[in-house]
């Protein structure tokens, strides 16, 4: 019996031809917001319209750089980047666009995954959330304030609320920066790690890149452990 994780791999190193393309432009209308809209794009894994089965979901919040009303920058780094590679990944990706001079919202992500829960098979314990530098404060940000929806976060190159790190004790966190980061200092992160671990928390771990400046999502990325990490978390 070929074990979960290495299905994972063993996705995630399929041919290009198999790999679904992001789909075009969504947009959902936003209630008591600070902006009245939200543009993303979804990737629908291979199989799944043959298939009647819950998939799980990955969310990707892309940093300060992509935001606008274009949502071909969402598809310059991170999870996006790799679909639009060729590379298939074994879980249905949203990935929402920040208008430009905003930040990530949780009160609006919320809004954005009840939509995604009603138009799409998800399976609601199998939840993922990732972030790079903007983003990576958007995944600490909103994995603090709704815990309990998350199986699995990674920030990469963030920082958190650190008075709101023990929510995330019974949640696995994988956080990644760059020790070299001027942008963003690599105690942004040991500070949430720190956190958490203080308050309890055992399933948290942290990867540091020496002499890594702020770009460290390439390298988190592309690692293949970090989906096979991924694809093994399930919410209880």
């Amino acid at each position: 019996m070929i074990s979960h994780a290495l299905l994972c791999f063993t996705l995630l190193t399929a041919t290009p031809e198999s790999a679904d393309a992001l789909s075009t432009e969504h947009t959902l209308e936003l209630t008591n917001a600070p902006w009245p809209a939200i543009s993303y794009l979804v990737y629908l894994p291979e199989g799944y319209d043959d298939r009647n089965q819950d998939w799980p979901l990955l969310i990707f919040l892309h940093g300060a750089g992509e935001r606008g009303d274009d949502l071909n920058q969402v598809k310059k780094w991170g999870p996006p980047k790799r679909i639009e590679k060729g590379d298939p990944l074994p879980m249905i990706v949203v990935a929402p666009q920040c208008p430009k001079e905003q930040w990530w919202n949780p009160g609006i992500l919320d809004q954005l995954l009840d939509k995604i829960e009603s138009d799409y098979r998800v399976d609601d314990k199998r939840i993922y959330l990732t972030g790079l530098s903007m983003g990576g404060f958007g995944t600490w940000a909103w994995g603090t304030a709704r815990p309990q929806k998350f199986a699995a976060l990674a920030p990469i190159c963030g920082g958190g609320p650190v008075d709101q790190a023990a929510k995330l004790k019974d949640v696995p966190v994988w956080a990644f920066h760059g020790d070299a980061d001027k942008t963003v200092t690599l105690e942004k992160t040991t500070n949430m790690v720190d956190a958490i671990q203080e308050a309890g928390g055992e399933k948290v771990k942290l990867t540091v890149y020496e002499g890594v400046g702020h770009n460290s999502w390439s390298r988190a990325y592309n690692d293949p452990q970090l989906w096979i990490w991924l694809g093994m978390q399930k919410r209880d």
